[in-house]
């Protein structure tokens, strides 16, 4: 292989597009947080079959047409019976920020089906305005809430290690929000956990869609040695950095002795309830007084997905850089597969939109984080994968375009 074509964190070689959304193989497929390394050597990314259809559209394909949705709903029952508590008590946890998603799990889990959730939250790292308006109309609308105030110092530097071994801003807020659930839930004996759809819905392989339930590698350890947190391992975080154990404990899965001991289920409700995505936002405005972002999101067109965080512009821009798929990309996907708009239609609003820089939160963001910004786009040039990108007059352009 070639300088010109080598190829950072195990990305195919060969980009290739799917054929009805527009969707790269380049698009990763989820790992465990603490197994992420800069390499990537172990991850997989978005499967296309020998029609280049990836994943994502063939099982878009199969809840529409081949799902008995009522079947589903009648096995929701059935596990909600089991876990109903009529003593005051709460019988599943729902964790979430106040977002279109968690709004929907919530609500109908509690007005619909009779059950008694706590929702918890693992705060974003810097607040929208409308996504603190948006938490506090969500827990109005009825519900106990759990709000985790991590120790910001360590958040902020956690954080800022994250972008610079993986440039990944959104990881410690993953770690917090896949992680603080099944830990509250051993210390309440609430042993259900429901999270929303299913990651595989976006471009995981199609199989992990046959269950209802959260793999436990996702959130639960056996080996601290294993655990990687921002790239590094636990004995370079101490060593290198002066980060005890307590500092990360927050960050870290469930021993897996203590999730034995618990029995704790996580189950996606994706599985059990058709999700869709408008729909839930829909549902959210009707039900929790959500509102959308006053503005359009940098890097996309719309408005209501992922606007509670300022820093979630600046990991879509990431995204962009290492994998060549900004946030329209994803968004326009989603909404093609939901017959919302046509894949012609997609391309356009890529070709605007992906990798806009995120110029309206950046330098918050960043100076939030003592990052200076020439720094922060130094950094990004670094996570350019050549087989991605050629610098033209010195500007980054992608090799390779849906719409071209």
């Amino acid at each position: 292989m070639s300088s010109s074509t080598k190829t950072f964190y195990n990305l195919p070689e060969e980009v290739i597009f799917c054929k009805r959304c527009v969707m790269s193989n380049q698009r990763p497929a989820s790992i465990p947080e603490t197994s992420h390394k800069r390499e990537r050597a172990n991850a997989t990314y978005m499967n296309l079959n020998n029609d280049n259809i990836c994943d994502a559209c063939l099982h878009s394909e199969i809840k529409d047409f081949k799902i008995d949705w009522k079947s589903r709903e009648e096995s929701l029952l059935i596990l909600l019976d089991k876990h109903r508590k009529n003593n005051g008590e709460y019988d599943c946890i729902v964790p979430g920020s106040g977002g279109k998603d968690s709004v929907f799990q919530s609500h109908i889990l509690k007005y619909k089906y009779g059950m008694n959730p706590l929702t918890i939250t693992w705060p974003p790292i810097l607040y929208t305005d409308y996504g603190y308006k948006n938490f506090k109309n969500w827990l109005e609308s009825g519900f106990d809430n759990i709000s985790f105030t991590r120790n910001p110092k360590i958040m902020k530097k956690l954080t800022k290690l994250a972008i610079e071994n993986l440039l990944h801003p959104f990881q410690t807020f993953i770690l917090g929000q896949k992680n603080l659930a099944p830990k509250i839930a051993t210390q309440m004996n609430i042993p259900l956990i429901f999270y929303g759809e299913n990651e595989a819905e976006y471009g995981n392989p199609i199989a992990d869609n046959l269950s209802s339930l959260r793999d436990k590698s996702y959130y639960t350890y056996k080996n601290l040695d294993n655990m990687f947190i921002a790239g590094l391992s636990f004995k370079e975080l101490k060593e290198k950095h002066s980060l005890s154990l307590n500092d990360l404990m927050p960050y870290l899965p469930l021993y897996i002795d203590q999730n034995s001991r618990s029995n704790i289920e996580i189950h996606y409700l994706g599985y059990y309830l058709k999700w869709t995505p408008q729909e839930a936002y829909y549902y959210a405005v009707e039900n929790s007084n959500f509102r959308a972002r006053p503005f359009r999101t940098q890097g996309t067109y719309s408005k209501y997905n992922s606007i509670d965080d300022k820093i979630d512009d600046l990991h879509y821009f990431t995204t962009f850089v290492k994998f060549g798929l900004g946030r329209a990309s994803y968004d326009a996907s989603q909404e093609i597969r939901n017959k919302h708009i046509s894949r012609e239609e997609g391309k356009i609003l890529v070709k605007k939109y992906d990798g806009e820089y995120p110029k309206k939160y950046i330098f918050e963001t960043l100076e939030y984080l003592g990052i200076s910004e020439d720094y922060f786009n130094k950094l990004c040039d670094t996570f350019r994968s050549p087989h991605l990108w050629n610098k033209i007059n010195n500007e980054w352009h992608l090799k390779k375009k849906v719409f071209s």
